[in-house]
């Protein structure tokens, strides 16, 4: 009997070598969300219970529609990543894949959704 270290159990197995970019992309997208989030709710606070009218016109200029958009890209990236992260340490087998599509593709049509919705109520 061979008494092995934890490193050399692992030794040869290899890695998915994308841990520290998934890392960076997720603190970049927290400190984002961080800035983004007072901007879009102080854009946006201000709007709750006013008339229809009155929010298109409002979200017709450049820089709420920008705010509101980022906050959308930045959110709905940092979810989908976070989701991932959460269905690649839970689920297991084949499930894991199908999981991941179905979340990727339900944070990106989210995304498109609200960013269409933007873009009509601004162009």
């Amino acid at each position: 009997m061979r008494y092995l270290t934890d490193r050399k159990r692992a030794v040869g197995l290899g890695s998915a070598k994308t841990g520290v970019h998934h890392f960076w992309a997720m603190k970049l997208s927290s400190v984002a969300l961080l800035v983004l989030i007072p901007l879009f709710v102080f854009t946006f606070g201000p709007m709750l219970g006013e008339p229809h009218e009155d929010v298109v016109a409002h979200f017709a200029r450049p820089f709420p529609a920008i705010v509101a958009a980022l906050t959308l890209i930045a959110g709905f990236k940092h979810f989908s990543d976070g989701v991932r992260v959460m269905i690649e340490d839970y689920v297991l087998g084949g499930k894991r894949k199908y999981a991941i599509i179905l979340m990727t593709c339900v944070s990106y049509g989210l995304m498109v959704t609200g960013l269409f919705a933007i873009a009509k109520i601004a162009l």
